[in-house]
């Protein structure tokens, strides 16, 4: 099977950590409107964006890149998630999903956490089952939706894993950050 991603990844010099969170609830949910990101660029393996519940815990959910017999590979997109979470944008900013339009620019990170920006092409929103992501870092809770297909895949470590094969005690990345933010600006002080 011929996997897409195995173009060089265009790093920029920022970067941002990324800590593996220990999967420890897993809940179907019902219907609910969900976004795909395509953008105007092509992900790598292991390239995805930053997105979650909370500000302080961003999930790396990765571009649909891996062949499987459902669809066809688009290296260019990200099965976000529901309209109301949040995104890592340009600025170390957080915006909306439900905010997002073409022409915008959203970044994207990969496994060691080297971010680069993507511009936004189109935002595709329909409504579809989804799945809550509950995990565990230095003891907090944090969590993400997603939509419950084997396509959604969140980055690990060494690959990533699809949303449907997830099992509790597995671990994804993430980025945690204390704090939290007012118009999707950092305030370090806040607590969510």
């Amino acid at each position: 099977a011929r996997v897409l991603g195995s173009l060089e990844s265009k790093v920029e010099k920022e970067q941002i950590p990324l800590v593996p969170a220990k999967v420890v609830n897993l809940k179907q949910l019902s219907l609910g409107y969900r976004v795909c990101i395509d953008t105007c660029d092509i992900m790598a393996l292991g390239e995805g964006m930053l997105i979650g519940c909370q500000c302080s815990g961003l999930f790396l959910v990765q571009a649909e890149i891996q062949e499987n017999p459902h669809i066809e590979p688009r290296p260019f997109r990200v099965n976000a998630g529901p309209v109301s979470l949040y995104i890592l944008t340009p600025g170390n900013k957080t915006r909306y999903l439900s905010e997002l339009r073409a022409g915008d620019e959203v970044l994207v990170a990969n496994r060691e956490g080297a971010l680069r920006s993507a511009v936004v092409g189109r935002v595709k929103i329909e409504r579809r089952p989804l799945m809550l992501i509950e995990t565990e870092v230095e003891g907090r809770r944090l969590k993400t939706i997603a939509q419950n297909a084997e396509t959604i895949r969140l980055v690990t470590k060494d690959s990533s894993k699809s949303i449907t094969e997830l099992k509790v005690g597995d671990e994804v990345l993430v980025h945690y950050q204390l704090g939290g933010r007012h118009f999707g600006i950092l305030v370090a002080e806040e607590s969510v």
